[in-house]
């Protein structure tokens, strides 16, 4: 009992440090950015557009980075982003250029880039490459602009290796003490097009494609996954290649896609893998989600859930296509894919709260605080699933929010391994 309390009190003293350490850091932040008006030839295409003024207002903002996850340890660094706006004072262009240090991968430098040209479309780049075994290479496009805005065009191209990638093995209770450490190195692309039925009913198709490499980790503390699991107990230990075609039905009353505040959301999507399409195997998935979105006191406070089932079926499915737990989007107290099975059930609970909407350098923003509590596990299928299997992540968030399009988080939840930080892009679902 006494090392129990002696680990939350420390979890707890981490999380007052780090939240401390924030308020110093956009202090900083509010000294140090400032507001620039460029004539726009000097920022040619495609940085800007028809869009925008003959006079670009420019809102640059320096960022440190200080970042902990339980895969990838503690980074540190500087970002600034640059927010180019138009004639609507919203963000046409941003760019965020960045340097960190980690102790695992080196130096990384990268850059990130979102356009919105119009309302209707989206694309987004990210450049990244470290020192030592990672690098992100990906581009996305979102189009809703033709057939009467009915149709939507979704297409993500990507390179990377995550050498801080984790294997502890399969089912609800796999120990700490098995956690081996790998590099994924992939490379593919997820498409899709949608038509809009009615209002609120969507029917999409896609293709996915990813080819995988399992290589050595950058993370040597850790023993390698290939000197601790053999290639017959662990399917896709020596790399794999998907290959799925999909289908998905869906039905949304959001007020907004990338920030809603009201409304709900279903989804249902069957995506089977084939051999004959170049697969591993022959093994389908199926993934059931809803999401609800309560707001009060004008969307001063906005009560959200979300429920997700997902069930992957067949014989010899490589380990990182199975149903997967972990991380900033799903179990926020553990670090990516800690836990991997045939299926998994998730409850997500968040309260985000609006402490002040404030204008920083001629930009508004909202600043949430989003106190959270995650719940889920692993199983075999939905009718084995056992109450002891569940985990139990509180955690609370701090978001920045531009609307329409920009939001920007850092979620600290508590597993049973410890706390975990994430900083990163979008919300979390």
């Amino acid at each position: 009992m006494i090392d129990v309390l002696a680990m939350k009190n420390s979890q707890l003293s981490v999380i007052s440090t780090y939240s401390r350490f924030l308020i110093f850091l956009f202090s900083l932040t509010l000294l140090a950015g400032c507001t620039s008006y460029i004539p726009r030839e000097k920022l040619p295409f495609p940085l800007t557009g028809e869009a925008c003024d003959s006079t670009v207002k420019v809102v640059t903002v320096p960022l440190p980075v200080i970042a902990s996850s339980p895969n990838e340890g503690i980074t540190s660094g500087a970002l600034a982003a640059f927010l180019i706006h138009n004639k609507k004072d919203e963000i046409n262009t941003m760019l965020a250029p960045q340097i960190n240090q980690n102790s695992n991968f080196g130096v990384t430098a990268s850059l990130y880039g979102a356009f919105y040209p119009t309302p209707e479309r989206v694309i987004e780049f990210n450049l990244s490459q470290s020192s030592k075994v990672n690098h992100d290479y990906e581009f996305r496009i979102r189009d809703i602009s033709q057939l009467d805005k009915k149709l939507e065009l979704n297409a993500n191209f990507f390179k990377l290796s995550d050498g801080s990638s984790r294997f502890f093995g399969f089912n609800a209770k796999s120990p700490q003490q098995l956690e081996t450490n790998y590099a994924n190195d992939e490379v593919g692309y997820n498409l899709s097009a949608g038509y809009q039925v009615g209002k609120h009913y969507q029917i999409a198709i896609g293709d996915r494609f990813r080819d995988v490499d399992i290589k050595r980790g950058a993370v040597k503390k850790i023993p390698y996954i290939k000197d601790l699991f053999s290639a017959s107990s662990v399917p896709g230990r020596d790399g794999f290649t998907t290959h799925a075609p999909r289908i998905t039905f869906s039905y949304s009353t959001l007020n907004d896609r990338d920030t809603p505040t009201y409304g709900g959301y279903a989804r249902f999507t069957f995506e089977p893998t084939l051999k004959a399409l170049g697969g591993a195997g022959d093994y389908r998935r199926y993934e059931v989600e809803t999401k609800g979105f309560i707001p009060l006191d004008n969307a001063r406070y906005v009560s959200v859930f979300r429920l997700m089932y997902n069930q992957t079926l067949g014989k010899d499915v490589p380990f990182l296509e199975q149903s997967i737990l972990g991380g900033e989007t799903t179990l926020r107290g553990y670090g990516r894919n800690r836990f991997i099975d045939n299926s998994f059930f998730l409850c997500n609970l968040e309260e985000r709260i609006r402490l002040f909407r404030w204008e920083v350098f001629n930009v508004t923003a909202d600043w949430e605080v989003a106190p959270f509590i995650d719940l889920g596990a692993v199983m075999e299928s939905l009718d084995k699933a056992s109450s002891n299997n569940f985990e139990f992540n509180p955690g609370i968030g701090f978001r920045a929010i531009v609307r329409p399009n920009i939001v920007g988080r850092v979620d600290l939840g508590i597993g049973k391994d410890g706390p975990a930080i994430f900083v990163g892009l979008g919300y979390p679902f």
